[in-house]
Formats: C-alpha cells, sequence, structure tokens
C-alpha cells in the first residue's frame, strides 16, 4: 500500500479478510443458501444480485444432502456458472455435516452467523416473518455481500478438545447447582451447619460429617447426637479417607456435631430436606469424580498438540487454564491477530465516538460467552502470581486519569491472557515477561503506576 495512503492495520486485515472470503465466495460460483432442520432442508440456488434460480425442498435428514448439493450444482452449471458455494447458519451439528459433504465434492463452504441472520431479518420487510423459504434466500443474500465467515477447520484433536470443555463446563455449572441447592435447603433445616466452616462447600471434613449425618442416619439428628463425638469422629475419619484425605479438621467436625444441637430450622421439612441433600451430595460425588477425569483428558490433549511447554510458561496460567481457554477458540493460528481473538470473546473495548463527543468505553459482550468465561477465570491464579498481570491491574486502578474499578482492570487482563497465549502458540516461543511489558519490568511499571 503506499505511504500516506491513510490504511489503518484494522482496515488491512478488514481486506485480507475480505479477499479470503471473495476467494471461496467467488463471482464465478452460484450461492447454495440452506435452511437446516432435522427432516426438512429448504435448497435454494441463486446468483449474487440474490436472484433465486431454483429452489427445492429435500425431506432428508442432514447427511442426506449430498444429492441436493449434486442437484442444485447442476442448476448453477445450467445457469451459466462455474461452481457452486455452500452456505448455511451453524445450527447444532447439522452443519458439520453439511460442510463435510461439501468438502467432499470440493465445494467452498462458508456459515452466516445467527444473529447476523436475525438482525436483516428485521430489516428485511419489517414484518419479522421467518420462514424457511426466506431464510434460505437471506442466507444466500448475506454471502453474496460477503457478511459470512470461514468455518473452523476440522480437525480430530481440537475437536477432542472442544467437546471435552464443553463437558467440564457442564460439569461445573451441575456442581455449582448442587451446591446451591443444598445450600438454600440447609438454610431452612439446619442453619447452624453452614457456619461450622469458613468454606464449607470446599471442606472435605465438612462435606464427609454431612454425608455421615444424612446417609448413616438419614438425617435423624436426634439419632447422630446419640453416637457420642467420639464415634462420630471416628466415623467422619472413615469418611475423609474414602474421599481421598489424610486426616479431617477436628475443629469442623466437633463445631459440626454441637451444631445438632441447634433448635434453629423448619423441623417438619428437616428429613424430606435432608434426604435432598443425600443425594445432591451423591450427586456432587459422582460430577467431581467425572469432573476430574476430564480435566485430566483435557492436559492429556494440549500435551497431544505439544502445547503444554508453550501454555506453561505463561506465569500464574496452568496447563488446565489455557486447556479451557482452547477448547473455546480452537487453533489460535486460525485468527489472523489476537485482537481477533480478544473479539471473538467479546473482551474488546467497544468505541462509542461521534465528532467531538466521546462516550463511555464498554466490553462488546458479543463472541462465545463461555471463552469469555474461562478467560475471566485463568485471572483469579494469574494476577496473583505473575508479576506483569498484578503490576497491570496496580498501574489500571491506581492511575490517576481513567481509572478503571477492580471488574474493568481484570477484564483487561484477561484480554491480556489471550493475546499472550496467541503470541506463544503462534509464534511458537515461551513467555517472555520483558516481552509482555514491551522492555518495562514489573516493578518499574509498579512505580510508574
Amino acid at each position: 500500500m503506499a505511504k500516506g495512503s491513510g490504511i489503518s492495520r484494522g482496515d488491512r486485515n478488514r481486506n485480507a479478510r475480505l479477499t479470503r472470503l471473495r476467494a471461496l465466495v467467488s463471482v464465478d460460483n452460484a450461492i447454495i443458501g440452506i435452511d437446516l432442520a432435522d427432516t426438512k432442508q429448504m435448497v435454494v440456488v441463486t446468483d449474487h444480485d440474490s436472484k433465486v434460480l431454483a429452489r427445492k425442498t429435500f425431506r432428508c435428514r442432514a447427511w442426506n444432502l449430498g444429492t441436493a448439493l449434486d442437484w442444485a450444482a447442476r442448476q448453477a452449471s445450467a445457469a451459466g456458472f462455474v461452481g457452486v458455494t455452500v452456505a448455511c447458519e451453524p445450527t447444532g451439528h447439522r452443519w458439520r455435516v453439511l460442510g463435510r459433504l461439501a468438502a467432499d465434492r470440493s465445494m467452498p463452504f462458508v456459515c452466516v452467523q445467527l444473529m447476523i441472520s436475525s438482525w436483516s431479518r428485521r430489516a428485511e420487510d419489517l414484518t419479522f416473518d421467518k420462514t424457511d423459504e426466506k431464510d434460505a434466500v437471506l442466507i444466500a443474500r448475506l454471502t453474496a455481500q460477503l457478511r459470512c465467515y470461514i468455518p473452523e477447520p476440522v480437525d480430530e484433536t481440537w475437536g477432542r478438545l472442544r467437546h471435552l470443555g464443553t463437558r467440564r463446563d457442564q460439569l461445573i455449572v451441575a456442581m455449582t447447582a448442587q451446591v446451591q441447592q443444598m445450600r438454600s435447603l440447609l438454610e431452612c433445616v439446619w442453619p447452624a451447619a453452614l457456619d461450622t466452616a469458613k468454606q464449607p462447600f470446599r471442606s472435605r471434613t465438612w462435606l464427609a460429617a454431612l454425608t455421615v449425618v444424612c446417609h448413616r442416619d438419614g438425617g435423624d439428628l436426634d439419632r447422630t447426637r446419640r453416637l457420642g463425638a467420639d464415634r462420630f469422629e471416628r466415623a467422619v475419619r472413615r469418611e475423609v479417607a474414602r474421599r481421598g484425605g489424610l486426616k479431617p479438621s477436628l475443629r469442623i467436625a466437633r463445631a459440626l456435631f454441637t451444631a445438632l444441637t441447634d433448635p434453629a430450622s423448619v423441623i417438619e421439612h428437616r428429613r424430606g430436606a435432608l434426604e435432598r441433600v443425600r443425594f445432591l451430595l451423591v450427586d456432587r460425588d459422582h460430577a467431581g469424580a467425572s469432573l476430574a477425569e476430564v480435566e485430566s483428558l483435557m492436559t492429556g490433549v494440549v500435551d497431544e498438540l505439544g502445547l503444554t511447554a508453550l501454555v506453561d510458561s505463561i506465569t500464574g496460567l496452568s496447563v488446565l487454564g489455557a486447556a479451557a481457554i482452547l477448547a473455546e477458540t480452537g487453533d489460535p493460528t486460525r485468527f489472523a491477530s489476537a485482537r481477533a481473538l480478544v473479539k471473538h470473546a467479546g473482551l474488546a473495548p467497544r468505541e462509542k465516538s461521534s465528532g467531538t463527543f466521546t462516550g463511555r468505553t464498554k466490553l462488546t459482550g458479543q463472541g462465545r460467552p463461555r471463552l469469555r468465561l474461562a478467560a475471566w477465570r485463568a485471572v483469579w491464579g494469574a494476577q496473583r502470581a505473575n508479576p506483569v498481570y498484578a503490576a497491570r491491574y496496580q498501574h489500571l486502578t491506581g492511575r490517576e486519569t481513567n481509572r478503571l474499578t477492580p471488574t474493568q482492570a481484570q477484564a483487561a487482563i484477561a484480554a491480556t491472557i489471550l493475546r499472550h497465549l496467541h503470541a506463544v502458540i503462534t509464534t511458537g516461543r515461551g513467555w517472555d515477561p520483558d516481552i509482555a511489558t514491551h522492555g518495562v519490568t514489573p516493578a518499574a511499571a509498579v512505580t510508574a503506576a
């Protein structure tokens, strides 16, 4: 590009992206817009002006759409096109099936974001109509306008990591829900039990003691109390050993035994509620065992990809934390820049300015919510252990102008972690604190802040 053209880095990145898309959505190709469903597939063939050349409904599953693609290719050839480009919305896993069928026939394949098609549907004729016939044409029209994207390449190892990451997220959500239900039930029928440990649901001793109360005695606190403190402690000790611990915290065990006599509760609901707590404890134990297995498999996949040493070089970021992030990003090399990855997570700042007016900057909040959550979870350990991130947090929350709140600063660090993770993987070099601070040491950064 000529000097002084005014072309920004963002312009160059956008131009490169449009060039890649145009190579797939060639003007010599007709566009096959497909609205995917379970057993009904609407297929339209259009030119680049969205003129419908052919339309047909196929009553079949996604795996049987090869016949539809062959039919659409013949229609495009009859209309004078040299090839076709296949486009659809990424609904469920059906789009993966369609992508495979298109690849088998050497047909370019692109996707249209559901959010983009939803917005365009509203602007189409202001009727908010949604039909398979209209959606298929709309998908083709957005593709012709290059308002589409190139889907992530299919890779067995990265695909496995993504599925494991999804399973891990489901287990964490389930365990969190189980803890909240147990807390709510105990607040009703035995509130004193919750005060016997600072973080009861993270205490192996507390969980073991609650298990003894709910499993052995069926939630009958009087029966448990008749055991006596010594026998109760021995039962708790055996349960702690079963859970993989070495020895219990006698302070917590004795406090819970003392709480057996606390009168504050809705006694009429106690037996049934504690029975539900027993079931929830079993569910939580099962989910915890499954979670440990999934996390072990995830770190194994990262090692299989040869990325363990690279991600482990980022001080404060565990291999598991990096695996959770990579499960949502896929291969980071598919992103043209680190900023594109941050945008994918919805952690990029949203600029709001017009003329002399400058509005308040906020995060976009778009992209993949689970990626944003994985990066957010990684902040807590990294901020404490990594001097670069700690210095950045102090600077962002302590500077005189444009001071950020703690939450805003942590979001900025989450974005930084994504950028650094992208850098070490795409370059193949370990994390360097000097490069991360642009040559400014963490100590100097704190002083400057």
